[in-house]
């Protein structure tokens, strides 16, 4: 996961902006009336999402009694995610807020949408609150769904709350198979809180991470096969592992837990890799 600042716009604003857009008069009013509700319920979700216990906060069908669930959400989708629409800019903006537009939920493909982090479908009070908001791909926005935790451990992690770029815990090995293959697997160190670490465990399942970074590790060694084949014929398998571990610091330095990383420490520590596996690349 690649940590995200919290978007710079807030719940009651953005509520207002949506409220503005709105040719019907009279729903435009009930909206601005709950804009206390909204607030409160933004400050509610910043405040457990720092305990890590967004999953605490309960659902609800609307919003202070004044304001209906599928109001809510056709405001979502009908005015603040609508193309063309005043609001659509603080959507642009919270989706173009990760590095180079990828996914910070699984760091690899490229961010399509906004996720909502706790479902609209049962918190219409945070549907267009913007730090409920998490840009995501097509992929990782349908992989979790409504998904509601009923505990800890069961939460994903939170781009705007989680920091899991602390210490290293995604590793990987290497398959003696031809073609050699790799398997992901988080090992959060034992050092951090055990809610910690179960829920980087449920956010590498929840978003399948580990058949998403073994296909394109398959990839990726191929793409290297002939660089890696020129290396040992010229130095040795020492220059090979050499290379390897340059290459693993380099994709080290950018990100801490990316798949990149993992695999080339992976191959760098392999002997049977770069002593003969290598050539089996096909």
């Amino acid at each position: 996961m690649r940590r995200l600042a919290e978007p710079s716009h807030d719940a009651r604003t953005t509520l207002e902006l949506c409220a503005d857009a709105l040719r019907d008069e009279a729903l435009a009013a009930r909206l601005r009336s709950v804009a206390p509700e909204i607030e409160a319920a933004e400050a509610k979700y910043k405040e457990q999402g720092k305990r890590a216990a967004l999953f605490t906060i309960a659902g609800t069908n609307d919003v202070a009694g004044r304001v209906g669930l599928e109001e809510m959400s056709a405001l979502y989708k009908g005015t603040l995610s609508r193309l063309g629409s005043g609001p659509r800019r603080i959507y642009d903006e919270i989706k173009a807020a990760p590095r180079n537009g990828v996914c910070p939920l699984c760091s690899q493909r490229v961010v399509s949408t906004l996720d909502h982090y706790l479902p609209k479908s049962r918190h219409p009070a945070l549907a267009v609150t913007p730090v409920n908001l998490v840009p995501s791909c097509a992929d990782c926005n349908k992989a979790k769904l409504d998904r509601q935790p009923t505990r800890y451990a069961e939460q994903t992690l939170h781009p705007y709350f989680d920091e899991v770029d602390d210490a290293v815990w995604l590793t990987a090995r290497v398959e003696e198979t031809a073609p050699p293959a790799l398997v992901f697997s988080p090992n959060p160190p034992a050092w951090w809180p055990e809610v910690k670490r179960a829920r980087v465990l449920t956010h590498f399942r929840t978003f399948g991470l580990g058949r998403l970074y073994a296909t394109h590790a398959a990839e990726e060694l191929l793409n290297i096969r002939h660089s890696m084949s020129l290396l040992a014929g010229r130095g040795g398998t020492a220059a090979l592992r050499a290379h390897l571990i340059e290459q693993a610091e380099s994709r080290q330095a950018v990100a801490k837990n990316s798949w990149q990383s993992a695999m080339y420490y992976a191959l760098s520590e392999s002997e049977w890799f770069w002593e003969e596996g290598f050539k089996l690349i096909a």
